[in-house]
């Protein structure tokens, strides 16, 4: 079979630094991941899509709360599902259009994603994830009080409930992937890291957590047997002394050099780190090769020309 390649979506993918984040934004910025999907098509490949949700969750919830006396609020596992679909559309919609103006006919499908994920994690002790609108400190209380919320002081002013961010265990519809896969679709799955769900049978309420899309996106790559795990950010390579003069962007890299700069704080949990670590989880597989790049030079990156090459220690470097 062609080469099957997982692409994870960044944040900017649809929303760029600087804009509102509006639909009709989203809509044209999605016209450059259609181009890159269609190019790898093109190209013989079999392709995957993950995404990122922060924003168009933060979006949901506001709506909730706005609305909160006039419809019923949004718990966080609804909001997560519900941007599945919303940016599923808007990525599918464009990559339709994009392929009849191209004469292709590929389906394209979004599944709804759970991941399966541990109700022992240590993150349900320590909530750390900021989500929704900022409050005062009296709403806040409030909010905390009412809801059993865990409410922390936001660096910017202000106080935003916090949530959980467990490690993916699972992916639950990976069956229901493999099939579409095989059938030869375009499939988008595990937005937003997936829905989080626990296996205790308890169908009365949901898991309100933040899994990192990244890490969701290794597991699925790994299970899925992709030839190459494709992580879409802001920068076109991944640097050491990032932001120092000193800077060295990484044409390629072994998985083993990796783990020693990520161990040294070369890669920061809040920036880069939780995608060497993700790439390092896809490579636990024994094979494959994982890229780190920007969406302009996405599949440039994946055909080895761009990017940053994470391999196996194995894999002779160039």
């Amino acid at each position: 079979m062609s080469n099957l390649v997982l692409v994870a979506v960044g944040g900017n993918a649809l929303i760029r630094a600087g804009q509102k984040g509006t639909a009709q934004e989203q809509f044209e910025n999605a016209v450059d991941t259609a181009a890159a999907v269609v190019r790898l098509l093109r190209a013989g490949h079999r392709v995957v899509l993950t995404h990122g949700n922060g924003p168009q969750v933060g979006a949901q919830l506001t709506r909730s709360e706005l609305a909160a006396a006039h419809a019923y609020r949004l718990p966080l596992d609804c909001c997560v599902a519900g941007t599945q679909g919303e940016i599923g559309y808007v990525l599918q919609y464009a990559m339709w259009q994009m392929m009849q103006a191209e004469g292709l006919k590929i389906p394209v499908v979004s599944l709804i994603t759970q991941v399966l994920v541990d109700a022992g994690d240590p993150a349900f002790q320590k909530p750390t994830k900021p989500i929704g609108p900022v409050y005062t400190r009296e709403v806040a209380e409030r909010y905390r009080d009412l809801f059993d919320w865990t409410i922390a002081e936001d660096p910017s002013g202000g106080f935003r409930r916090v949530v959980p961010s467990p490690e993916p265990v699972a992916i639950v519809e990976l069956d229901a992937i493999k099939a579409c896969v095989e059938k030869g679709f375009v499939v988008i799955a595990g937005g937003g890291g997936g829905v989080p769900v626990f296996n205790d049978h308890d169908i009365t309420k949901g898991v309100e957590a933040v899994i990192d899309k990244d890490h969701t996106s290794a597991i699925l790559a790994r299970q899925l047997e992709a030839d190459v795990f494709a992580i879409s950010t802001d920068v076109d390579r991944v640097c050491l002394d990032f932001r120092k003069a000193t800077r060295r962007p990484l044409d390629i890299i072994t998985a083993s050099e990796c783990r020693r700069h990520l161990a040294d704080g070369q890669f920061p949990a809040g920036s880069m780190g939780p995608k060497i670590t993700a790439a390092l989880k896809y490579l636990e597989r024994g094979a494959g090769t994982a890229v780190i790049t920007d969406h302009a030079h996405l599949v440039e990156a994946i055909q080895g020309r761009a990017g940053t090459r994470i391999v196996m220690d194995q894999e002779p470097l160039p």
